[in-house]
């Protein structure tokens, strides 16, 4: 690429670095802007995976701890359940945080946008209400 459409087309700071992992900051600004970016796809979809395994993973131990509440006088066998959920969340979390974050980290790269950290935190609580509500029977509600 030559110079020309690299400081035209590229938003990149030259000192970018990514930031480590939560990054989240506060976005009203107190004692001026104390924002965090992200401008690689790589990054985009890394944090969008980890906040939707924390996300998906969280709901399915919630679900784990209220079966075991209830079913606990089977305590020699309900160990299982949070095992069981755990995998089961970690499996579909893998899944819907590749291809979510992929598809996030392609549109704001092709954009050449910058995205706020929020943002996967965002799609995290997104993937797991997708998750929670899918877990309805549709024939419920007619």
């Amino acid at each position: 690429m030559s110079n020309f459409l690299k400081t035209v087309v590229d938003t990149t700071p030259l000192s970018y670095t990514p930031p480590p992992f939560p990054s989240l900051y506060w976005p009203f600004p107190v004692n001026g802007t104390q924002t965090a970016y992200l401008y690689d796809a790589y990054t985009m979809w890394k944090f969008t995976l980890y906040w939707t395994l924390i996300c998906v993973g969280g709901v399915h131990l919630v679900a784990a701890g209220y079966a075991c509440a209830i079913q606990y006088k089977h305590w020699k066998i309900i160990w299982v359940v949070p095992v069981i959920y755990l995998v089961i969340g970690c499996i579909e979390a893998l899944i819907a945080g590749n291809v979510v974050g992929g598809l996030l980290g392609g549109v704001y790269s092709s954009g050449f946008f910058r995205m706020s950290t929020w943002i996967p935190l965002s799609w995290g609580i997104i993937n797991a209400m997708v998750l929670i509500l899918s877990s309805f029977a549709i024939q419920g509600g007619l």
